[in-house]
C-alpha cells in the first residue's frame, strides 16, 4: 500500500522503515529536512512541504501521524483536513487523549474524511520487535488498513497460545494474537493505550521501589546482622528466568543495571507523558479506585522537586504537636 508518515522521530522513522521492509511505499514529511533526507535515502518518498506530501499520496490518501500529542497533533490534523478530500484517511498513531479523538473524528466525518486512532506501543525497539497496536475508528476503514497493521505488528512469534483461547467466541476473527486489536469506535484505541500506560507507571514504580529496598539494605540504620550487600544486576537477571514477575520492563531494568549498577548517569527526575493523568481522570469519572496507578503518578510529580512546601508544613505541625525536630535541623545544631 502507499501511505504517508508525518513525523520522523524515533518511532515514526522506525515505523517507516518497517513498513518499507514489508513492501509498502511511504511518503514522508517532517519539520526537519534532515530527517526527511535521511529516511528518503533508505527508500522513502521525500516531500518538501505538506502540499507536496499530500500530492504524492495515492487515492484514497492515507496519512499516519506520529507527532507529539496536543497542539502539534491538532495543528497537523487541521492542516491535513484542509487538503484532504472525502474518502481520505487520517491515522493518529501518537498518544492523543481519547476525547480529542472523538471530537476530531466527528469534525472530519462532516467532511467525509475518515479518522482512525491507534495507540502504539513498542518504543525504540519496534523496528525489530514490531508494534503492539490498539485501534479505534470505523470498523470498515480499519479493515481496509489491515495490511498496514499486519506489517507493523509483531505477529504471533514464539509466544504460546493462551490455553482455552481457541474456544472463545470471536477469537478466530480477532488479530489480538498477531499483536494488534480493533477496540471499538473512535477513541477506543487511545482509551485502551491510555490505561496501558497507566498500568505501565504502576509496574515501573513497583520495580523501582523494590530495587530501592535492595540498594538500602546496607543502611547503618539497620542492625549489622540484618544488612545485606546485594548485587542488583544479578537479582534483575535471575528474576528474568522463571520468575512470576518477569517482563520486558524487567529485561530493560537488567540491561540498565548491567551497564551501570549505580545508575549514576540518572538524576531521578521522572517525567510523565500525559496518559497517566488521563487514566486517573477516567477512573474518577467512572468512580473506580486506582490506588496503585495514582500513587505511581504522584511519585513522578514528587521526583521533580526537592522539599515541597507541604513537607515543610508537615514538619511544622510535627514540631508543634510533639516537639519533633527535623533530622537535618538537628544535625545542623549539633
Amino acid at each position: 500500500m502507499r501511505l504517508g508518515m508525518v513525523g520522523l522521530g524515533k518511532m515514526g522513522a522506525n515505523m517507516t522503515r518497517r513498513l518499507m521492509r514489508g513492501g509498502h511505499e511511504v511518503v514522508v514529511s517532517d519539520l526537519s529536512p534532515e530527517n526527511v533526507k535521511r529516511i528518503s535515502s533508505e527508500g522513502a518518498v521525500a516531500s518538501s512541504s505538506l502540499d507536496d506530501f499530500v500530492a504524492k499520496l495515492g487515492k484514497p490518501r492515507i496519512a499516519w501521524l506520529m507527532v507529539p500529542a496536543g497542539d502539534a497533533t491538532e495543528q497537523t490534523v487541521q492542516a491535513l483536513a484542509q487538503r484532504f478530500q472525502a474518502g481520505d484517511i487520517m491515522i493518529d498513531g501518537g498518544n492523543s487523549y481519547f476525547k480529542d479523538d472523538v471530537r476530531r473524528s466527528q469534525q472530519l466525518k462532516d467532511k467525509g474524511i475518515h479518522y482512525v486512532d491507534v495507540g502504539t506501543s513498542g518504543g525504540v525497539w519496534g523496528l525489530e520487535r514490531g508494534y503492539c497496536m490498539m485501534i479505534g475508528g470505523p470498523r470498515e476503514v480499519v479493515q481496509q488498513l489491515d495490511p498496514i497493521f499486519k506489517t507493523l505488528a509483531p505477529g504471533r512469534g514464539s509466544i504460546p497460545r493462551t490455553p482455552g483461547r481457541e474456544k472463545m467466541p470471536g477469537a478466530s476473527s480477532s488479530a489480538a494474537e498477531e499483536g494488534y486489536l480493533y477496540c471499538g469506535p473512535s477513541g477506543a484505541g487511545h482509551f485502551v493505550k491510555m490505561v496501558h500506560n497507566g498500568i505501565e507507571y504502576g509496574i515501573m514504580q513497583a520495580y523501582a521501589e523494590g530495587f530501592d529496598i535492595f540498594r538500602n539494605a546496607t543502611s547503618k540504620e539497620l542492625p549489622e546482622h540484618h544488612r545485606y550487600d546485594l548485587n542488583l544486576a544479578d537479582i534483575a537477571e535471575v528474576w528474568r528466568r522463571g520468575s512470576v514477575i518477569s517482563s520486558w520492563l524487567l529485561d530493560l531494568t537488567a540491561m540498565a543495571l548491567a551497564e551501570n549498577p549505580t545508575l549514576s548517569e540518572y538524576e531521578g527526575f521522572v517525567q510523565d507523558s500525559g496518559e497517566g493523568r488521563w487514566t486517573i481522570q477516567a477512573a474518577v469519572e467512572e468512580a473506580v479506585p486506582v490506588d496503585v496507578l495514582s500513587a505511581a503518578l504522584f511519585v513522578r510529580f514528587r521526583s521533580r522537586q526537592q522539599h515541597t512546601f507541604a513537607e515543610k508544613m508537615l514538619s511544622a505541625m510535627r514540631q508543634k504537636f510533639g516537639g519533633h525536630i527535623e533530622q537535618t535541623a538537628a544535625k545542623k545544631s549539633a
